[in-house]
């Protein structure tokens, strides 16, 4: 079935010659007037422009065949080849899902490019596409430096706010990146996707770091066809938001001209690559033939008005002006516009010939990488200049609090690798709320311990980059509970990116977040918050909960090793209420202080939890916070005649199944001690692990309420206790 917009541009072109008067002459390279697009570019745009027109009709007849699995196409937006032709192609690019045409003028200029059938192998999901391997449908190319992202709106833009900033601080450091020091950063998105929290967020960051002279070589592209699906954008809404802005350079381009979007491209690309600052194009398009092949467009559009449309499609544009400058004759322009429909029409079946993914293991395979032993390696070593970064080693400052042992640990990893930064709210200037990154900041400079704006997003978005970037980010999160409104910078963005690139790409990153309950005199749900689940479910991402100081230190030691040896996402979960705790069993006696452990003598391998005694009649599984209570929990059980270990998981996410299985059949009776919530908690995949695994043994958990945490003393009401441990270990073993 023939589209209409094909249709309309046919019988376009057949008229086209009637229209224009003009002489007819040959493609030649030399500018045309005063327009600085050569003929070069025009045919060349038009090409990338065809190209990208004639994947979106085989990729709707594909779905339509059932081969077919991926049809929100680029049409209407194939100006933004113009945006790909002002640019080079070593500029990272972070690219909106109407990107087509922007994709095959970028690997125009890359000897053996083959982006025609790049794209309709990931529409087909076939094994060999080059970027995801089939896993999604993707605009992504690392010899285009084009990094691939998923559909979700917006979520790509504080990536691109980091990277811009980490490429000019990485540069600053003297640490080598994949892109020269020059590059420009492009992010495109949609109108709609402007008004998305995560996209304004990211664009006042951008400005947030130019009003402080910060270098930021960012180009934003807001592809403007003035609906998000259905939902109209107000006219001139773009422009009257963005064209005013202080600290954002304004430029605008209709779609519908060729050559303006070239000029105007070209200067927004040179602008942004001189003075090293954001800059936003506003490139007004159309949507053609709906937002995707399953919508039916005509349910809130008129007829009058679809058609309209086909007036301004950019291809067309660019077969005006190819026609009326005596570049191409009409015939040569159909010819060219036959031959790719046919090229397109024979690769298609090509690609549905290829492999697909063919098992879960291969479908997983790029989730992360692990390599346990390079990890055991490099926590091993000793970093070089160790002793002027402590005048007095950690090891020797005697027993440390679980907050100085993170603190010494931070240092230690900054001191051993350029590459490491620490940032968040009030991590620089004050150390952090609770002093665990205090003095990080004078002995380690601002370039490499520096305060961010309060926008976990941001946050988030700097680590994003400069991951990408060769870095090594260490972001603070200041509570758990800020981390729910910028989750999906972890979910959608961090931990996609190694899986959607079939691990050409990571995102290697320590995230510190501060949680969990039992904070005294600063309460309330946004200070004590218990629910994890948002974490515990991400694929490869590591979920490190340490208690005991020691174990910090040795678990933030691995994980940034993990991060830096195989790009790993991991989640440092600290509990607040022990990063100043002393004591264990009474006062004084500092049973919750112990040794830094110096590089090689305590290496917490992930996924490895932790024993404390050899009880038979009793294994109390716990984490966090639970472990203090449940150690105090086996003392008083000892005095009733009642012998129990103490497991402390370490790790949330991936579960020590291994050592869980081993300490629970050592007893045959199993408590979980969980201080999250009893709904989406902890203990609910202790227990599903045990029982996968054929425990027979008994068990049983205890959990905090499926309640948020109130302020003062009612906060105990619904948090766990060690008097319901206590009560619910005797009578499981009754």
């Amino acid at each position: 079935m023939t589209e209409p917009v094909d249709e309309h541009f046919l019988q376009s072109l057949a008229h086209l010659g009637d229209r224009i008067s003009v002489e007819i002459g040959t493609p030649s390279s030399t500018d045309i007037g005063s327009t600085a697009a050569s003929a070069e570019d025009l045919v060349g745009l038009f090409d990338s422009q065809a190209g990208s027109r004639h994947l979106d009709f085989k990729a709707r007849e594909l779905g339509a065949r059932g081969v077919g699995f991926y049809s929100i196409g680029s049409s209407g937006h194939e100006s933004n080849a113009a945006v790909a032709a002002a640019l080079r192609t070593s500029d990272p690019a972070l690219l909106h899902y109407r990107s087509g045409a922007f994709y095959l003028q970028r690997a125009s200029a890359v000897a053996g490019s083959t982006p025609l059938m790049d794209v309709l192998l990931g529409v087909v999901a076939s094994a060999d596409e080059p970027i995801s391997a089939g896993r999604h449908k993707v605009f992504g190319n690392a010899d285009l430096s084009v990094i691939p992202q998923t559909s979700t709106i917006a979520s790509h833009l504080p990536r691109a706010v980091g990277l811009a900033f980490a490429l000019e601080r990485g540069a600053k450091l003297g640490v080598p990146a994949e892109w020269p020091a020059d590059s420009v950063v492009v992010c495109s998105f949609g109108d709609a996707s402007a008004n998305h929290s995560t996209a304004t967020g990211a664009i006042n960051s951008a400005l947030h770091c130019g009003f402080q002279g910060l270098p930021l070589p960012l180009l934003f592209v807001c592809e403007d066809n003035g609906i998000g699906i259905s939902v109209r954008t107000p006219p001139s809404w773009i422009a009257s938001t963005y064209r005013d802005r202080p600290g954002l350079r304004y430029f605008a381009a209709d779609g519908a001209d060729p050559v303006e979007c070239l000029r105007v491209s070209r200067e927004a690309a040179d602008w942004v690559r001189e003075h090293r600052a954001p800059a936003f194009l506003h490139l007004r398009t159309v949507r053609l033939m709906g937002h995707a092949g399953s919508d039916v467009e005509s349910a809130y559009r008129s007829r009058t008005e679809i058609t309209a449309d086909h007036e301004r499609d950019p291809l067309l544009a660019t077969a005006r002006a190819l026609v009326s400058r005596g570049v191409l004759t009409p015939d040569e322009v159909l010819s060219r516009y036959e031959e790719v429909r046919a090229e397109v029409a024979a690769l298609a079946e090509d690609a549905l010939s290829r492999r697909k993914l063919g098992s879960a293991a291969e479908v997983m395979a790029s989730v992360h990488a692990d390599s346990p032993d390079a990890i055991a390696a490099r926590t091993a070593e000793t970093p070089p200049g160790r002793a002027t970064t402590f005048g007095t080693a950690p090891e020797d400052e005697g027993p440390l609090t679980l907050a100085q042992s993170i603190n010494r640990s931070l240092a230690e990893e900054l001191g051993r690798d350029n590459r490491v930064l620490v940032f968040g709210e009030d991590v620089a200037r004050k150390g952090g709320v609770y002093g665990v990154t205090r003095g990080l900041r004078k002995k380690f400079g601002g370039s490499r311990v520096f305060d961010t704006l309060l926008d976990e997003q941001s946050v988030l978005g700097t680590a994003l980059g400069a991951g990408l970037a060769g870095l090594v980010p260490i972001p603070e999160i200041q509570y758990l509970a800020y981390l729910h409104n910028a989750a999906d910078q972890l979910r959608g963005e961090a931990s996609t990116l190694s899986f959607f690139s079939n691990g050409r790409y990571t995102n290697p990153m320590v995230v510190r977040i501060a949680g969990y309950g039992y904070q005294k005199g600063f309460g309330g749900h946004f200070h004590n918050d218990d629910s994890v689940a948002a974490l515990r479910d991400l694929p490869g991402v590591v979920l490190a909960s340490p208690s005991r100081p020691d174990d910090a230190a040795a678990m933030l030691r691995t994980c940034v090793a993990a991060a830096r040896e195989d790009g790993r996402v991991c989640a440092f979960l600290e509990p607040i209420a022990l990063y100043h705790t002393r004591d264990l069993h009474e006062s004084g006696d500092d049973g919750w202080l112990a040794r830094y452990p110096a590089p090689g003598e305590h290496h917490v391998a992930i996924g490895r939890a932790r024993v404390y005694g050899d009880g038979r009649d009793l294994t109390l599984v716990s984490f966090g916070n639970g472990v203090a209570m449940s150690l105090r929990v086996a003392e008083r059980l000892r005095h009733q005649g009642v012998r129990a270990r103490v497991l402390d998981l370490r790790w949330l996410a991936p579960l020590p199944v291994e050592d869980l299985l081993r300490a629970a059949e050592a007893t045959g009776n199993v408590l979980v001690a969980d201080e999250t919530r009893r709904s989406g908690g902890v203990s609910e995949p202790v227990v599903t692990a045990l029982v996968d695994a054929g425990f027979t043994g008994r068990i049983s958990r205890v959990t905090s309420e499926d309640s948020f945490i109130p302020l003062g003393a009612a906060a105990y009401h619904v948090l766990l206790d060690e008097d319901t441990i206590e009560t619910a270990a005797l009578k499981l073993i009754t």
